[in-house]
């Protein structure tokens, strides 16, 4: 079987390197390189992609033997049913070790189509770090490494408004361009380089933030043999993920005049203010992971795909989402519903396995940050508790017990909240009493949700009576009667 390469698979075409692109990874690869092939498909951006290794461990050197090329393979619910797609991406044109080819990087800030700035450099690639000289060769982090560059590009071209750069940055931080133009000037000022330079990145730079979302699984070990005899090539880069995907991009420049997204069937939309579009995916996407995970396990469900087989777990998710979460929302019921339809599809998706038991890392801090804020706006707007909502906090509850039907569960979180739960069940007993002290004992621990939850009317009392329903009934038993 051939290898994927340019000249086994004519795919010689040579486009304009106009994208510098920060990492090579599974999700980049499936998401950012695949959305500028489409973009060179279906409309005319007419654009090519260089890779850049932002770190030092790791080679791409699959990449660079397959000269860029790679196929993505994409399953899930599709117009009423399930498909699978696999296409050939050829947008990367060059492939860049920062430390072993730093001359090399820093000659890409010369060629003057490059105009799009893209990064996936995990949560914590957006800093700035004191130890990082303008002298290095490459410095430490990604920020100081793209100063430089920046500054070579300033230099060469002699400051020229049209040669600053757009980027669109996918890290998984809020308002990820503005972060990534704080650090980039607080490198500016501590290096002391020129106030023109600022200027310059001040004025002539435009930093979109962005919201990501596409499950991108990585290679599909189990299948892959078969999907390579399908398409007649080898390929060690050949990666997975959903159908479903959606870029949300902060405009902070027509971006249409230089991205023609419209001309696509591309989900990407182009927003003024990124923060309802934020909370709408944490309220919903993760809000529903959260409130699915502890009843789901003690119902001893395993994945996420479990839980949708279930109907009544199901149905409860969908009801909690569409009553309760969707009330709290700044859009139209027609776009909450699209949104949420969107969703529950992606957790039927039979090919991805997500595990209960691995979305329930640090669940009690997920609740606050994805739930808590939903349940205190539904009781300002409605007048009145949120059930279902309430109902998995009485869950979580539960399942920080750390054991169901006998069995351990591997709760992770903090080694404080666990010990906190340890010994708030251990105090616990059967009498009615008891039982009301450790909800007014877990409720009011202020280090867990951030405030004393027992001010706020009527939620002990519900979790209350929600945990002694579901450990006298059984849980699915008592949630049926919701």
């Amino acid at each position: 079987m051939k290898i994927v390469k340019r000249e086994n698979t004519d795919q010689n075409q040579e486009y304009p390197l106009r994208v510098l692109q920060f990492g090579g990874g599974n999700f980049l690869r499936a998401f950012v390189d695949w959305i500028f092939q489409q973009l060179n498909e279906q409309a005319s951006f007419n654009g090519g992609v260089i890779v850049v290794k932002p770190t030092k461990k790791g080679d791409y050197l699959s990449l660079k033997s397959q000269e860029g090329l790679f196929h993505v393979v994409l399953d899930g619910i599709k117009e009423g049913g399930f498909s699978t797609e696999v296409s050939l991406v050829n947008v990367v044109q060059k492939i860049i070790h920062c430390y072993d080819e730093w001359g090399v990087f820093l000659e890409t800030s010369k060629i003057p189509e490059l105009r799009f700035i893209v990064s996936n450099t995990t949560e914590a690639g957006i800093r700035f770090n004191d130890q990082d000289n303008f002298s290095d060769a490459p410095p430490q982090e990604f920020p100081a490494k793209l100063t430089i560059w920046l500054y070579n590009r300033f230099t060469y071209f002699k400051g020229a408004a049209e040669k600053g750069c757009i980027f669109l940055p996918c890290e998984l931080v809020e308002d990820n361009g503005k972060a990534l133009r704080n650090t980039i000037v607080e490198y500016i000022e501590f290096w002391q380089l020129s106030e023109d330079f600022k200027k310059w990145i001040l004025e002539n730079n435009f930093f979109c933030s962005t919201l990501v979302d596409r499950i991108v699984s990585g290679y599909p070990s189990i299948r892959a043999e078969k999907i390579q005899t399908e398409i007649g090539f080898k390929d060690e880069l050949l990666v997975a993920g959903e159908h479903y995907h959606s870029w949300v991009i902060q405009e902070e420049f027509e971006l249409t005049k230089e991205l023609p997204f419209h001309e696509t069937n591309l989900n990407i939309e182009l927003v003024k203010d990124l923060t309802p579009y934020r909370e709408m995916k944490v309220r919903v996407l993760n809000g529903a992971h959260t409130a699915m995970v502890p009843i789901g396990y003690l119902m001893g469900l395993e994945l996420v795909l479990d839980v949708m087989k279930d109907e009544d777990l199901s149905f409860f998710i969908e009801k909690l989402l569409l009553d309760e979460v969707a009330k709290t929302l700044e859009f139209s019921s027609k776009e909450i519903s699209q949104f949420v339809n969107d969703v529950l599809n992606r957790f039927r998706n039979p090919v991805l396995r997500h595990q209960l038991i691995s979305i329930s890392l640090n669940s009690i801090s997920k609740f606050s940050t994805r739930l808590l804020p939903t349940l205190k706006d539904y009781l300002k707007i409605e007048g009145q508790l949120p059930r279902r909502i309430v109902f998995s906090l009485s869950a979580l509850l539960l399942f920080y017990k750390g054991n169901v039907n006998g069995q351990k569960i591997p709760l992770k979180d903090d080694a404080s909240v666990l010990e906190f739960f340890k010994q708030a069940w251990k105090e616990n007993t059967d009498e009615d009493n008891m039982l009301s002290a450790f909800v007014k004992k877990v409720l009011g621990k202020n280090e867990l949700w951030g405030e004393d939850l027992n001010k706020v009317e009527g939620l002990a009392q519900m979790v209350e009576q929600n945990l002694s329903g579901m450990m006298g009934e059984g849980i699915k038993e008592y949630m049926k009667k919701l």
